[in-house]
């Protein structure tokens, strides 16, 4: 079976399989930690996270590390309980799928919000403060 194929196959059966409330509680978890940082980032007038990452080469390492303290935890255990999921589902244990997930259960969202929540508390201070 093409390595691709079987990847795909066994992501998409995770939505299905045992442990899923995970899928729940898990980006759940890492958009409540990104909208704490991105509440800390419009209090310290921060530009938005994802923006300045892309565009700042100089704070990047600072950011990425930022970011990796803050989500670690949930990184992890998304690795770990997919892990356990792949013991129980497949008798086997795949390390390419276990990132891939733990990626899209906690970088992913956190990544995403993280910024948005930023600018909205900023906008939001900016407009008040003009009234």
């Amino acid at each position: 079976m093409n390595a691709f194929v079987r990847i795909t196959e066994n992501l998409l059966a995770r939505l299905h399989g045992p442990l899923t409330f995970r899928l729940i509680l898990q980006p759940l978890t890492a958009l409540i930690i990104g909208i704490q940082d991105g509440l800390h980032d419009a209090n310290a007038d921060m530009p938005s996270f994802f923006w300045a990452l892309l565009t700042d080469p100089t704070r990047r390492p600072e950011l990425l590390r930022d970011a990796w303290k803050a989500i670690a935890r949930v990184f992890v255990l998304a690795v770990i309980i997919d892990t356990v999921y792949q013991v129980i589902e497949f008798s086997w244990f795949y390390a390419g799928e276990a990132l891939i997930v733990a990626s899209v259960l906690a970088v992913v969202p956190y990544t995403l919000i993280r910024g948005p929540v930023n600018r909205l508390v900023s906008g939001v201070r900016r407009l008040s403060q003009k009234a």
